[in-house]
């Protein structure tokens, strides 16, 4: 998002959105919070820590980009406009720094040979001393050791301090500072060497989790092939006009939202639906960019621009729902804030309370220098506190889940608003279902034709067709839509007449058609007991009927009805294993109608003719009975009810712009098989979010008692911290792979 004003009088209030390098802990977060704090003409922004984005509100009268990129530089970070082309880092100078990493490891593991061997022999190989000078030979490796990897460590602990901050660098450079003063050098190189090796690995992994993001972006190609009054020529997406016509070659991705104008051809919508077969394509129907398409080539004529397009809203809302908090992580943050000072006021307590007051001796069976003086032990065991003391793991916990869940679910075809909604679906005990189009296909069908008094049912449902086929109504659809699929010629009618509420009549190779109703029937006094019997059956079942009759003679009856989806009843018995207590259907359909739907797909309670209102005051019902509610319709009529509910779900949102700004949880397909899958990742989510705090807690915990009894070394505390960090992230990538 590129900079742009938001004041129509003054034009001076501005919004920029920065990419932030080096932003990779909630302490980072807290660098710029300090910073920020008082920049004149700054009035709001959030830093997006697995984005490494910052959305800054300002005044363009007095603060400018570039003086935001300063304050940033000043905490140790790089930042840049998102819209800009990203700062590249000095190739030469980032050799450097993992030739001094490589250097630093090479010359502590010298030190630590020479420390642990101590002899005369390997003294030897330096001149022809005592093994008392063997010590300086190791001193010597540990500085260079020392000195090779501290540079980057140092220069961010500089940056922290100079915006108060404490952070794990500065615990660090203490700790390692600290570790040279009582003459454990060793420890100290160890320190700073594993240190910069464990963050270089913490890093790599954090950004698998950054990089499920980014692999939706990549999904559209950056240019097109056009096709205008000049011919077909190569051009920048970007570039391309509402209504342009792009040419889609087989095995090409599709660069826009359109409209297919010519060809036909099967496009995998899985990057933005997640369905998983193929849809086939003919003239008329939407495309949407960043899927696949098949066998043959297609025009398709351009509906939004890049920056409009579904794949890109997804790509926004995806961000926009990462970059919010969840409760748990909010609250995640509230005790952070005091559990460092905390450990921080302990770690100098520890260090100095038991030998000034107490006077602690050291631990027996400790080395000499411990022996010197006690205050050495309990300042050692002080360092090894400060460096567990940095809270990166538990802070990075859930938004590492949060995220990584959003965006495996992204992937197939779920689009879940932010975290807060994540974690609400985990609860979800009972689930109300609108029927047409979410249940059902919303579409009415020919289930059944019944032919009477000797006919055929192919010649009821050719008559029907010939009459119907000009009209637009639903019912007239499905009749002729059946005997096109059946291969059922129709004749061209002539003299129709649409009796309104009633039927359509008119005249098919000179002969008089009537359709209608049962009523229509029962006022041209055409019914029979037979007739009645079969329309009472039918409509038990849930069907619409339409009666046919050929000069003033009934032929036959076609059962219309709106199917339930294939995967309807799957989805039910899914959803009540997963602890589902109540599942509801709520329509505005008749009795009979919907009490056939639900018998066929299982669900608990039916109620219909219902109006808005209605459906909002159950909704209303069920949450009081069962605590937290999901509704799912379609996110336009069934607004008020989905608002209401904990969990609103919107079915077939792709090319849905309603759907996809109000439902705090959109489907992009209609797949009834991603409600349970969208319960099942939540918990999932959950679940993962409370491993991730009790391993970070536990860790924690743990090292905090060792560090004050003193069996805790630095370098093990080293890969305490980081190792945590590393765990929690590694274990929430798996909700990518989720299923």
């Amino acid at each position: 998002m590129s900079t742009a004003t938001t004041c129509t009088v003054c034009e001076l209030h501005a919004e920029s959105t920065f990419r932030i390098e080096g932003m990779d802990c909630r302490e980072e977060v807290a660098m710029l919070e300090r910073r920020f704090k008082n920049l004149a003409g700054l009035e709001d922004f959030s830093a997006d820590l697995m984005g490494q984005r910052l959305h800054v509100k300002y005044d363009a009268a007095r603060l400018s980009t570039s003086s935001i990129v300063d304050a940033v530089a000043d905490t140790g970070m790089r930042a840049w406009l998102e819209h800009e082309e990203p700062i590249v880092g000095n190739e030469r100078q980032t050799r450097i720094r993992q030739a001094l990493v490589w250097t630093s490891g090479i010359a502590l593991a010298i030190g630590l040979l020479l420390q642990v061997a101590g002899s005369r022999r390997l003294a030897g190989l330096f001149g022809d001393r005592g093994p008392a000078d063997a010590g300086h030979y190791d001193l010597i490796f540990f500085v260079i050791a020392l000195a090779a990897g501290v540079g980057v460590t140092i220069r961010k602990a500089w940056s922290a301090m100079r915006v108060g901050s404490l952070d794990i660098n500065v615990l660090m450079m203490i700790a390692a500072a600290g570790a040279a003063a009582i003459g454990q050098w060793s420890e100290a190189a160890t320190v700073v060497f594993l240190f910069a090796v464990a963050q270089a690995l913490e890093a790599r992994t954090l950004e698998r989790a950054r990089s499920a993001i980014r692999a939706l972006m990549d999904l559209t190609p950056a240019d097109a092939l056009v096709r205008d009054a000049g011919g077909e020529r190569r051009m920048a997406v970007d570039d391309i006009a509402l209504g342009g016509v792009i040419v889609v070659k087989p095995g090409e991705k599709i660069p826009l939202d359109g409209e297919v104008v010519a060809g036909q051809s099967e496009v995998n919508q899985a990057p933005v639906t997640g369905e998983s077969l193929p849809v086939d394509k003919l003239p008329g129907d939407a495309v949407f960019a960043g899927t696949v398409n098949g066998h043959g080539a297609i025009d398709v004529k351009v509906t939004r621009l890049r920056r409009d397009t579904t794949l890109a809203r997804i790509i926004h809302l995806v961000e926009r729902a990462q970059a919010q908090r969840a409760p748990s992580q909010a609250l995640v943050e509230r005790f952070a804030k005091v559990y460092t000072p905390a450990v921080i006021a302990l770690a100098i307590a520890v260090a100095l309370v038991p030998p000034l007051l107490f006077h602690a001796p050291a631990a027996a069976g400790q080395p000499g220098w411990f022996a010197a003086g006690g205050w050495q032990a309990w300042l050692y065991r002080g360092l090894v506190l400060l460096v567990v003391s940095c809270p990166c793991a538990l802070v990075i916990s859930t938004p590492v889940s949060i995220v990584a869940a959003l965006a495996g679910a992204a992937k197939k075809g779920v689009l879940i608003k932010g975290g807060a909604h994540l974690e609400r679906m985990s609860r979800i005990r009972s689930i109300a279902f609108d029927k047409t189009g979410t249940l059902t296909r919303g579409k009415p069908e020919v289930v059944d034709v019944v032919a009477l008094n000797g006919g055929r049912a192919s010649a009821v449902v050719g008559l029907a067709a010939s009459v119907e086929q000009r009209s637009t109504h639903p019912i007239a659809q499905a009749i002729v839509d059946h005997a096109n699929t059946s291969n059922i010629a129709a004749s061209a009618a002539e003299s129709v007449t649409a009796l309104s509420g009633r039927g359509t009549e008119g005249s098919v190779d000179g002969r008089r058609v009537l359709l209608g109703n049962h009523r229509l029937f029962e006022e041209r006094r055409l019914c029979s007991p037979a007739i009645h019997d079969h329309v009472d059956a039918m409509n038990a079942d849930g069907r619409t009927t339409v009666l046919v009759a050929q000069d003033e003679q009934p032929i036959g009856i076609i059962a219309v009805a709106d199917r339930s989806r294939e995967t309807g009843k799957a989805a039910i018995e899914m959803l009540r294993r997963q602890g589902v207590e109540s599942i509801v259907m709520l329509t505005g359909d008749s009795t009979g109608t919907a009490r056939a739907i639900g018998a066929e797909l299982g669900v608990d309670d039916v109620r219909a003719e219902l109006l808005p209102e209605d459906k909002v005051s159950a909704v209303r019902e069920l949450r009081q009975k069962f605590g937290t509610v999901a509704m799912v319709g379609d996110g336009v009529n069934d607004a008020p009810a989905l608002a209401l509910a904990d969990v609103g779900i919107a079915m077939g949102a792709a090319g849905s712009d309603a759907a996809l700004e109000t439902a705090d949880v959109a489907l992009m397909a209609d797949d009834l098989l991603r409600i349970p899958y969208a319960l099942r990742l939540s918990r999932a989510t959950v679940r993962n979010i409370k491993a991730n705090l009790a391993i970070s807690i536990a860790m924690k915990a743990g090292f905090v008692v060792a560090a004050v009894a003193g069996v805790a070394s630095l370098w093990i505390a080293v890969l305490a911290d980081t190792g945590a960090s590393v765990i929690v992230i590694a274990n929430a990538l798996r909700l990518l792979r989720a299923d």
